[in-house]
């Protein structure tokens, strides 16, 4: 894919970092002082790494993503913080974490029945694996996605529309991955209603995020007419309320699990 527009990723920070918020409020780490590790895997432009500087102040924070732009607006963002490049389905720490924390960003890499195992074994004991992603590839927004995909003119620069995006687990397959080694898991759900302004601000939301995959293989020209036909049928999925705004349904998965101590 192309690389990540910060600037249009920022557009809706304060939607994007309120998850973000809440899968840290139940992270219960007690060994997060001087010499603790955490590390911000998937990054981004730095809005959730802010909030783990917040939470642990004295501890060593890490960012790592793999798009430069938005490590470029990250360490502008929190020019003391140290922020890597690295691939997540790779990425190995030289020290041991005390927190592995990934907002929004585990749903980019395939392969979870490996990848969340290989995660939770990397940290440091009784250190704590989470986890947010979006559950939402059943919703309005990204069924949509993949039937203006499947038409022409934009089938064929596309391909098969059903294999841009990694399957999720279903909630308790990830409990049962991480069950066996954890000393407590916590998993859950939240659907998040968003108040839009209109059918083109869910797009544009989209735009920066999932709808990705589906616009970087196009031309201009092509990319044109999958918004205006996708912005047309999201204008039908999610109609006006009683004071012209839309309510966007995203659903949002949590996972914290905590490693045994040695």
């Amino acid at each position: 894919m192309l690389d990540w527009n910060p600037a249009l990723y920022r557009r809706f920070e304060e939607e994007r970092t309120r998850p973000a918020e809440e899968l840290l409020a139940r992270v219960r780490l007690g060994q997060a002082g001087p010499g603790a590790h955490v590390v911000d895997l998937g990054c981004g432009p730095g809005n959730s790494t802010e909030l783990l500087v917040r939470r642990f102040p004295e501890a060593r924070v890490t960012g790592v993503d793999n798009s430069a732009a938005m490590l470029a607006s990250a360490r502008e963002r929190l020019p003391g913080v140290t922020f890597e490049h690295g691939d997540i389905a790779t990425w190995a720490p030289t020290v041991a974490p005390h927190l592995i924390y990934a907002n929004a960003a585990l749903q980019w890499v395939a392969g979870h029945d490996t990848l969340v195992p290989r995660l939770f074994s990397l940290l440091a004991p009784g250190g704590v694996l989470a986890i947010q992603m979006p559950d939402n590839r059943q919703e309005p927004s990204h069924r949509l996605m993949r039937a203006v995909a499947a038409d022409a003119p934009w089938r064929e620069p596309i391909g098969d529309a059903d294999s841009v995006r990694t399957d999720l687990a279903p909630i308790a397959g990830y409990y049962d991955m991480l069950a066996p080694h954890a000393a407590q898991v916590d998993v859950w759900h939240t659907i998040y209603q968003h108040v839009m302004p209109s059918a083109r601000a869910i797009v544009d939301w989209l735009r920066s995020t999932g709808l990705r995959p589906f616009l970087d293989p196009l031309t201009d020209a092509l990319r044109e007419s999958f918004l205006a036909e996708y912005e047309r049928r999201i204008s039908d999925a999610y109609p006006e309320r009683a004071d012209g705004s839309r309510l966007l349904a995203f659903p949002r998965m949590f996972i914290v699990a905590q490693r045994r101590p040695s």
